[in-house]
C-alpha cells in the first residue's frame, strides 16, 4: 500500500527524491505506508528526467529530499518532482525539506550580495509547492520566504533528550558557539534546566569558513558543556569554541546539532579533538569515510512522520512541541 485514506476520502502519498532514500523509507515505515514508486534517469549531460509510476491525481502529496551534497542537483531534482505533481493534477503539495539548501544565505551581509535562500523558497512556490516543512531552518525568518504555510520543526527534543540520558543536568552549562545561536541554546537550557554560555567570535568576511574565538561568556569552568548549534559543515566553529571552553576550566565538551554536513576536514577535526561526543540527526545521510568513532547519528524519521501525520488530519503541528 502506497498511501492511506482519511474521512472525505483523502490521500496520502510521499514521494522521494534521490540524495536520502534511507531517511524517506524510514518516514514512511512510520506512517506505515510505501514511497510512491517513481523512475528516476540522468541524460549524459546531466538534465534530469523522473515519472511516478502511479497515479498521483487528486492524492496530498509530500515530497522529502535533503538538500545533500551535490545541493543543486537535489534541489533542481526535487523541484522537478513538484512540477510533475502539479502537471498530474495532485490536490496539495508539500515540500519536505529535512535540510533546506542555502539557508546559510539569508541576508546581504554586504553590498551586491545575494539572498539566495529566499530564492529558493521562491522557485519551490512557482514550482508549485502549497506549504514546506522544514528541520530547524537556520534563522527563523526563513519562515517567512515562503509565500505559503512552513512548518518548522525542532529536532530539539530528539538531541536534548539524549544529553540528558547520558550527564546529570546539574552538570550541564548549554554553550551557543555565536550570537546568532543564542535564542537556539536558550531553548536548550529551559529544557535541561541548565546555565547558558555564550562565545563570542569574529569571521572574516572575505575567507570562507574561517574564524577566530575571542571569549566565553558565562561560567563553565568544571562544567560539561554542551555546544549547540544547527549544522556541522567543516567543523572549524566547533573545534575552536571546544578549545576556548577546555581553556576556562571546562571539564568535558559535547557537540549537539541537527545538521551533519561534515565537509573536507569535519571528520578529523572533531575525531581529533578534544570532545567527548558529536551528536546529529540523519537529516543529511553520512557516508561511510564521513563518520567517525565519537558520531552519535539519531534519527529524525518519528518527528518528520508525526509532523506530516498532523498537517494531512488538519491537525496542530505545534503541538508537537509543548
Amino acid at each position: 500500500m502506497t498511501g492511506m485514506k482519511a474521512t472525505g476520502q483523502k490521500n496520502l502519498m510521499l514521494f522521494s527524491g534521490r540524495t536520502h532514500p534511507g531517511l524517506a523509507e524510514e518516514v514512511a515505515k512510520e506512517l506505515g505506508i510505501e514511497v510512491v514508486p517513481t523512475r528516476f534517469d540522468t541524460f549524459a549531460n546531466g538534465e534530469i528526467f523522473m515519472r511516478y509510476l502511479e497515479s498521483v491525481r487528486g492524492c496530498d502529496a509530500f515530497v522529502i529530499q535533503s538538500h545533500a551534497d551535490p545541493v543543486n542537483e537535489s534541489i533542481m531534482e526535487q523541484l522537478i518532482m513538484v512540477d510533475a505533481l502539479k502537471r498530474a493534477s495532485a490536490k496539495r503539495i508539500t515540500v519536505v525539506t529535512p535540510i533546506l539548501g542555502y539557508a546559510r544565505q539569508d541576508k546581504k551581509h554586504r553590498g551586491r550580495e545575494p539572498i539566495s535562500a529566499r530564492l529558493v523558497t521562491d522557485l519551490f512556490r512557482t514550482a508549485g509547492a502549497d506549504r514546506m516543512m522544514a528541520v530547524d531552518l537556520h534563522t527563523d525568518q526563513i519562515q517567512g520566504f515562503f509565500d505559503g504555510p512552513v512548518d518548522h520543526l525542532f529536532a530539539l527534543p530528539i538531541l536534548a533528550d539524549h544529553v540528558a540520558s547520558q550527564v546529570e543536568r546539574s552538570d550541564i552549562t548549554v554553550v551557543s558557539p555565536d550570537a546568532g545561536r543564542v535564542r537556539t541554546a536558550d531553548r536548550w537550557a529551559d529544557r535541561l534546566g541548565a546555565p547558558l554560555a555564550i562565545i563570542h567570535k569574529r569571521r572574516d568576511p572575505d575567507v570562507a569558513n574561517q574564524v577566530k574565538v575571542h571569549e566565553v561568556v558565562g561560567t563553565v569552568k568544571d562544567r560539561v558543556c554542551v555546544l549547540v548549534d544547527d549544522m556541522i559543515d567543516t567543523g572549524g566553529t566547533i573545534v575552536k569554541a571546544s578549545e576556548a571552553l577546555f581553556e576556562q576550566g571546562a571539564r568535558k565538551v559535547i557537540v549537539a546539532a541537527t545538521h551533519g554536513v561534515l565537509s573536507g576536514p569535519a571528520a578529523e577535526r572533531l575525531q581529533n579533538s578534544r570532545i567527548s561526543e558529536v551528536i546529529i540527526t540523519n537529516t543529511l545521510p553520512v557516508p561511510e569515510e564521513r563518520a567517525f568513532e565519537k558520531l552519535t547519528q539519531l534519527s529524525i524519521a518519528p518527528l518528520v512522520a508525526r509532523a506530516i501525520s498532523e498537517v494531512f488530519t488538519d491537525g496542530s503541528v505545534t503541538s508537537l512541541f509543548e
